[in-house]
């Protein structure tokens, strides 16, 4: 678990490089501006259910040993994980209730199922360690007690089925273990199914048509996040329960293959599903996602999905990067290694954000509340972007 960077996923990139642009891009009035938790939005809204359909809760500023994953480098496979004074207060700041955090293989060498496997009991053992402030999520009553008892709820998801190999048991394996989600494929194409950037747009395999069942019968979330777009109308069409695309953005606003289009997103929502928007640069054709861009792919998507289909997977942190300018060198560096491993995505450069400047931090929930609210969108509406909509799917799922 220790070669750093080839098993990053996107999410686990971020945390590394995502804000490593220069200074002249970035003024400091807009960084610190981004960091505060808007007073009056947080009074209105720290009641609301939030759950975070892909996200983590990393310090990127910590450079020492002992957060959960420190400047979002990969840890030793028995390294202690704990949460530093600068998290936790973010995350109490930032009222979140449940966030799906990837854990597990992604991609690069080693064995994918032991390498699973060893990060399933690393964050076994971090919940108990830190059980005043996390609870690991197994059913959706979870959430809500994740609520009432002021802690945030942790759900154990995968960003790539390579785990489960060419053996169908497995499948049972993790969720015994407590894997909720497991998203089918990552970027590329693997046993299962195509991914986002597969040249083939193949749909799935006929051992990811068996995987689907069995995911299925272990009621297991099936996330369609990264993948292609055949792959993911097959698998809304062979699932037996509804699917998830628990991070992504609209194709029809900005034509890059990591965003859905109508057909995806509409076949998952008339299936019961859900979708979650991200706060990524795929959001905006040159890469320079705003917020503004993040409630424009919300709306659209509650147009082809209707209300009740959409929510939030930021792919980011709470807690944002604090020196822009010292990520510099290291946004490039890990930009060219994800594409020598083939696992970049078409829109993802050195010189764009990985994240949106103006929606980060502790506030940045509270901040989306606000600004569907001043583009007339309803309280409930709100409230269930913010997180009834994913309690609502996790219930049909997990009961």
């Amino acid at each position: 678990m220790n070669d750093a960077f080839p098993r990053l996923a996107r999410r686990q990139f971020l945390g590394l490089a995502g804000a490593a642009l220069t200074a002249a891009t970035v003024p400091r009035s807009v960084t610190a501006a981004a960091s505060a938790v808007p007073a009056t939005a947080a009074a209105e809204w720290r009641d609301s259910l939030i759950v975070n359909a892909l996200g983590a809760l990393n310090n990127p500023n910590q450079h020492e040993s002992g957060s959960p994953n420190p400047a979002g480098q990969e840890l030793q496979p028995r390294e202690r994980l704990h949460f530093d004074a600068r998290t936790l207060k973010d995350m109490r700041a930032s009222g979140l209730t449940a966030v799906n955090w990837t854990i597990g293989f992604v991609a690069g060498p080693g064995d994918p199922f032991e390498r699973s496997i060893s990060d399933i009991a690393l964050y076994d053992r971090m919940i108990r360690d830190e059980s005043a402030h996390v609870l690991k999520v197994l059913k959706a009553d979870d959430i809500l007690r994740a609520k009432r008892e002021d802690k945030v709820g942790i759900i154990y998801g995968f960003q790539n089925a390579s785990m489960v190999g060419d053996t169908l048991d497995r499948v049972d394996i993790f969720a015994d273990l407590g894997v909720r989600i497991i998203q089918l494929t990552y970027n590329p194409a693997n046993q299962i199914g195509d991914g986002s950037m597969a040249p083939g747009n193949r749909g799935l395999t006929p051992f990811g048509r068996e995987v689907v069942a069995r995911l299925n019968d272990n009621r297991i979330m099936v996330d369609l996040s990264h993948s292609g777009e055949q792959t993911c109308l097959e698998a809304a069409k062979v699932s037996r329960q509804p699917i998830s695309i628990n991070h992504t953005g609209c194709r029809a606003l900005t034509d890059l293959p990591r965003n859905k289009t109508d057909a995806e997103l509409r076949l998952v929502a008339e299936r019961g599903g859900f979708v979650g928007i991200y706060f990524m640069p795929f959001l905006h054709a040159q890469g320079k996602a705003s917020a503004d861009d993040v409630v424009a792919h919300i709306e659209h998507a509650i147009k082809v999905c209707g209300e009740d289909a959409v929510g939030i997977g930021t792919d980011g942190d709470v807690t944002q990067i604090d020196d822009l300018e010292a990520y510099r060198g290291l946004l490039a560096k890990e930009i060219e290694e994800r594409r020598k491993a083939g696992i970049s995505a078409k829109g993802e450069s050195p010189d764009t954000l990985p994240f949106v400047l103006d929606l980060r931090g502790p506030g940045q929930f509270f901040d989306l509340a606000a600004r569907l609210k001043q583009r007339g969108h309803s309280r409930s509406r709100i409230d269930k972007i913010l997180g009834n909509n994913f309690l609502r799917y996790a219930r049909d799922i997990w009961a």
